[in-house]
């Protein structure tokens, strides 16, 4: 049963007034993969505190950076079940997490960051984490 709307709605808009882009389906998760020639971050975001104090400002304080994905999209555990379960299937590889931040090239994981990391962290520290990981996954390649 997912939460309600205008429950999570406060933290959805979190990331979305950041240019965040959700995934409310599997069609979504799966076109927003697709339609990208680079890379693609996901946000698997959830309501708990270590979402709401470190995970998501953490996020954001590391879109600031120069080097970034060329999208970064969401999906709501708890909230979007279909596009998490999808999601979740791309992931397979990896234990279920919320939240938890996972970077795609050509619709391949290529980096995961699991809520144990997450739950250890401040949000400075997720931010650095993520800004040395677009470093090394988001970086142009030189022609």
């Amino acid at each position: 049963m997912a939460y309600p709307e205008y429950f999570i709605a406060p933290m959805r808009q979190e990331l979305t007034q950041h240019g965040v882009v959700e995934a409310r389906d599997a069609a979504d998760v799966d076109r927003i993969l697709s339609e990208q020639s680079g890379t693609v971050m996901f946000v698997v975001n959830s309501v708990c505190g270590c979402a709401a104090g470190k995970a998501r400002p953490g996020i954001v304080n590391s879109l600031s950076n120069a080097i970034k994905p060329d999208t970064v999209a969401t999906v709501f555990a708890g909230g979007d079940l279909e596009a998490t379960a999808r999601l979740r299937e791309l992931l397979s590889n990896f234990p279920p997490s919320s939240p938890s931040v996972a970077i795609f090239q050509g619709g391949k994981p290529v980096y995961y960051m699991p809520r144990i990391e997450i739950e250890g962290s401040d949000a400075l520290t997720i931010s650095q984490k993520l800004k040395t990981a677009y470093e090394q996954h988001c970086a142009p390649t030189a022609q």
